[in-house]
Parts: C-alpha cells; structure tokens; sequence
C-alpha cells in the first residue's frame, strides 16, 4: 500500500530566515570591518585579520564550543540577552542566526576587503580634492564601484548561512518546530530512514545553492565580456 510523503517545512522556511537575517547582519558588521583592513594601518591588524579569519578554519564544534561559553546562561553576555528578552539565547532560533553570522562574516569580509583593495584609488582622491567627507566618500565612491563584488560575496555569505550544520547544533540545538534547520532536518531524515524526505529536501538545497551560485559568477564576470588581448 502507498502512503503519501509527508514533509514539514518548517525547517526550510526557517533556514531562508537564518539565513536572510545573518547575510544582513553579516553585510552591516563585515563592509565595516572589511573597509578597516583595506584602508587603514595600525598596530594590530594582523591580528584583527587573522580573529575575523579564525571561523573559517576552527572546527565548528570548537566554535560552538566557544559560542557556548561567551553567550551560554552564565555568560555577562547572555544574561544580558536573557534580561532584555525574557529567555536565553542558547538553544533558540535566535542562537541560529548567531551560528549562521559566524560562518558568513569571515567570508564575507575577506571578499569585501580584495573589493575594497581593487578600486581605483583616483577616484578617491579626486573625490577627497572636492572636499568629500569620509562617510560620503564610502557610500558615493567605493562603495557603488565594488558593489558588484560585495553583492557576490554577499550571496555566497547567504549560501553559506542556508546550509551551517555543526555550529548550529551545538548552540541553537535540535528541536523540532524551533530551532531546526534544513541541514538538520536531512540529518535527521536520513537517520530516521525517511530517505524520500532527505531526498527532497536535499534536492531542493541543492537547487537553491546552484541559483545563489550562478548569481554571484554573473555579478563578479566583467559587465563587457572577457578582456581582448594585443596581437
């Protein structure tokens, strides 16, 4: 007899929603940071390069471990979070987010930094000749001319976001209808022994993951085709 496939999308929606939230936290925290490296010289840069740099080696249950400590219950951190909003942020869909933004940002500040880097200082200084502020220089200048590159980085930081696994697990938990992402709900399928379940929630990541990918090749490929060279 054929019993139909029930699937719960809640982990999905709540996924994109992770993921949607982290990309833009991400994006706020990761330009800043990424602008600081790529314009300024001060005692401890390297060592801001190489913090920032850190999540993307560190095995993610070691950084989970670390989110642990610095936002559990007894942290300053997380009390502080608990008084403010009236529960802990370890083991909430909040905690999530948390998981997601450390997993994008790196890459997101080391694909803004080379963006920042590769505009062409002229228009800054002609810019600055003209008495632009600082500020507005950003926003008017470099921005706009490394915002094709920063708008890939930032669909790759999206990416990233929709499929954390480890981190996630470690400081938001498992729990269905809460706190339960697409990358857990596949593992969870798989070792329920609902494969149609993983199957299509694995196809359907996976479709996401091609569209975010050939989004951010059409955004870093040059706008006037590949370069000609002199015969």
């Amino acid at each position: 007899m054929y019993y139909p496939m029930s699937i719960n999308w809640f982990p999905l929606w709540l996924s994109l929603r992770v993921a949607a939230i982290s990309t833009a936290l991400a994006l706020a925290i990761g330009l800043w940071l990424a602008w600081i490296l790529a314009n300024r010289q001060f005692r401890g840069k390297e060592l801001l390069d190489t913090a920032v740099t850190l999540p993307l080696v560190l095995p993610p249950t070691v950084l989970g471990y670390y989110l642990l400590v610095f936002l559990g219950r007894h942290s300053p951190i997380g009390q502080l979070y608990e008084w403010l909003f009236g529960g802990p942020l370890v083991f909430s869909w909040q905690a999530a987010v948390v998981a997601a933004l450390f997993h994008s940002t790196p890459l997101l500040v080391k694909s803004a930094r080379a963006a920042f880097e590769s505009v062409d200082r002229s228009y800054e200084r002609a810019a600055r000749n003209l008495g632009a502020s600082e500020l507005r220089l950003f926003w008017r200048v470099t921005l706009p001319l490394a915002r094709r590159s920063i708008l890939a980085a930032a669909a790759l930081a999206f990416a990233r976001s929709l499929g954390d696994f480890g981190v996630t697990l470690m400081i938001a938990g498992n729990i269905p209808g809460r706190t339960q992402t697409v990358a857990l709900a596949i593992y969870d399928a798989v070792e329920a022994g609902k494969g149609n379940v993983a199957l299509v929630l694995v196809l359907i990541i996976s479709a996401l993951a091609m569209l975010i990918l050939t989004v951010a090749n059409r955004l870093t490929s040059s706008p006037y085709g590949p370069r000609q060279t002199a015969l």
